[in-house]
C-alpha cells in the first residue's frame, strides 16, 4: 500500500473527517543521469555558497527574501507554520460548486483522498454519495508543504478525490499572451462551417484512456535497448506536415472528409470480421476422446482437417491477419514496429490492425509460396 503524502481532517460544517492524501498519478518518463561525455562519470548537483565555493548541508539552508541587492529578510520554516495556525492539517470547506461552472484551466494536480481509518467510513461514504448526486465540488484552502492550495474536493468512481487548483490571479490573459488570436468579428464561410462539423462529428471517438500511451517513451527505450545491443534502428520521419492555405481549405476539407470515410469504412469490415472469426473458432474440429488405458487415464486426440488432393501449400499470412484479433493494442504496435509502418502512434487500435492486415496481405495476384 502507498504512503499518504499528507494527513490531516477535511471539515465541512459542523462535521470533521480525518483524511489522507494519496498521489493519484505517477510519471512513466525514461530517466536519465547526467554523465560527461567520452567518460562514465556522473555529473551531480550540489549546493555550493557561492561567496565560499564549500557545499552547504540542507539543514543549514533557509529561506530568504531579497529586500536589495545583499540585503535579505530570512525566515524560518517554523514561522512559516505559525502563519496560520492548524491551516496545514486542516482542508475546510468553504462552500460546494457546480462542476459544471469551473474552468478546466483552473486545475492543476489530482489526489486521491481516503478516510484515515475505518471507524470513519460512514461519514466518508455520506459525503461521497451526497456530492456524487449533487455534482458539486468543495472550494477549500489549506497548506501543504509550505504553500497554500486552493482545492476542489468531488466525489469520483465512489471516492473523494481533491484538485489542487490555480488562483485567478496565476491563469494568464491569452489576448496578451497568444499572438495573432482571430477577432471574434473573423468571417468564416458556412460551407468551410458545415464541412468541418462533419469532419469532427465523423472523427468522434468515446473517451478511453486506454487507447493512449507514451510513443515517444517506447521509441527511447527501444533506443537504448538497441544502442546497448551494439545495433543502430532506423528511424521514422513521418510525412512533412504543411499549414494549410485558405485559398485551398475547402479542398483539404473534402479530402479529410473522403479519407475519415474510408477510415470508418475499413474499421466497420474489420468490426464486421470479427463475428467470422469468431465463428471458425467455434467450428474448429471438436476433439475425440478414446477409452480410458489401463493406467485408468484417458487419451485425447484431435481430428485434423486433411488438405484436398492437389491444393498448394499457403502461407501463414490469412492465419497471420486472423490472429491479429486476438492480440491486444501494444501487441499491434510493436508488429507495427518492425514492419516499419508510417504514422503508427497516432492511430487506435482498430487502425493498427486494419494497417498490418493490409500491410501483410499479398500484393495484386501473386501469391507467395512456402519458403
Amino acid at each position: 500500500m502507498a504512503r499518504p503524502i499528507w494527513t490531516g481532517v477535511l471539515s465541512f460544517g459542523l462535521v470533521t473527517l480525518p483524511v489522507a492524501l494519496y498521489s493519484a498519478t505517477e510519471s512513466h518518463t525514461v530517466s536519465f543521469h547526467q554523465i560527461q561525455r567520452g567518460t562514465a562519470d556522473r555529473v551531480r548537483t550540489r549546493r555550493v555558497n557561492e561567496r565560499t565555493g564549500e557545499e552547504v548541508s540542507y539543514s543549514e539552508i533557509v529561506k530568504g527574501y531579497e529586500l536589495a541587492e545583499g540585503e535579505y529578510v530570512i525566515v524560518e520554516p517554523e514561522e512559516l507554520e505559525q502563519l496560520s495556525p492548524g491551516r496545514s492539517r486542516t482542508i475546510e470547506i468553504r462552500g460546494f460548486v457546480d462542476l459544471d461552472q469551473v474552468d478546466p484551466i483552473f486545475f492543476d494536480t489530482t489526489y486521491y483522498l481516503g478516510p484515515k481509518g475505518k471507524e470513519y467510513a460512514k461519514i466518508y461514504a455520506l459525503l461521497v454519495k451526497a456530492l456524487e448526486e449533487s455534482n458539486r465540488a468543495g472550494v477549500s484552502l489549506f497548506a501543504m508543504r509550505g504553500k497554500e492550495y486552493l482545492t476542489a474536493v468531488q466525489a469520483e468512481n465512489g471516492m473523494l478525490v481533491t484538485h489542487t487548483m490555480h488562483f485567478a490571479d496565476e491563469v494568464r490573459d491569452p489576448r496578451r499572451e497568444v499572438d495573432d488570436l482571430p477577432a471574434a468579428t473573423t468571417a468564416v464561410g458556412e460551407k468551410e462551417l458545415a464541412a468541418a462539423r462533419q469532419l469532427i462529428d465523423m472523427l468522434a471517438v468515446d473517451w478511453n484512456p486506454d487507447e493512449y500511451h507514451d510513443t515517444f517513451a517506447e521509441q527511447v527505450r527501444e533506443l537504448i535497448e538497441a544502442k546497448a545491443a551494439g545495433k543502430e534502428i532506423a528511424v521514422s520521419q513521418g510525412p512533412q506536415e504543411t499549414p494549410t492555405n485558405v485559398v485551398d481549405l475547402m479542398d483539404v476539407l473534402n479530402r479529410s472528409l473522403a479519407t475519415a470515410k474510408d477510415r470508418a469504412t475499413a474499421d466497420q469490415e474489420a468490426e464486421e470480421a470479427k463475428p467470422s472469426r469468431h465463428r471458425a473458432r467455434k467450428a474448429a474440429p471438436r476433439t475425440s476422446r478414446t477409452p480410458k488405458t489401463a493406467s485408468g487415464k484417458k487419451t485425447i486426440t484431435a481430428k485434423r482437417a486433411q488438405p484436398a488432393a492437389g491444393a498448394k501449400k499457403r502461407t501463414g499470412t490469412s492465419s497471420k491477419a486472423e490472429d491479429l484479433g486476438a492480440l491486444t493494442k501494444a501487441e499491434l504496435y510493436k508488429r507495427a514496429s518492425d514492419l516499419d509502418i508510417p504514422q503508427r502512434s497516432t492511430m487506435n487500435r482498430d487502425q493498427l490492425q486494419h494497417a498490418l492486415e493490409r500491410a501483410q496481405r499479398p500484393r495484386g495476384r501473386r501469391l507467395r509460396t512456402a519458403s
